[in-house]
């Protein structure tokens, strides 16, 4: 089982948020998830972005692979450098 740190695509038609999700890299970008780690929201200025670093170190220190987008996010937030 390959587990990515992804993002899961909420909000309305053309009104985009998103949440930072843990999932099988099987499932649908919107389907079914591990556990959920925070939110993006680029609607905003500047975007929004809440991580719980905890839980999100745990993850990467158990393998999972973050997506370019999501190590941006993350970096961005101070979990990884």
């Amino acid at each position: 089982m390959s587990v990515k740190i992804r993002l899961k695509r909420t909000g309305a038609k053309k009104q985009p948020s998103y949440r930072i999700v843990v999932a099988d890299s099987r499932f649908p970008r919107d389907g079914r998830f591990i556990e959920e780690l925070g939110y993006y929201n680029p609607r905003t200025e500047p975007s929004t972005v809440k991580v719980d670093g905890e839980k999100a170190k745990k993850w990467l220190a158990n393998g999972a692979q973050p997506t370019d987008t999501v190590r941006a996010l993350l970096k961005k937030s101070g979990v990884i450098e």
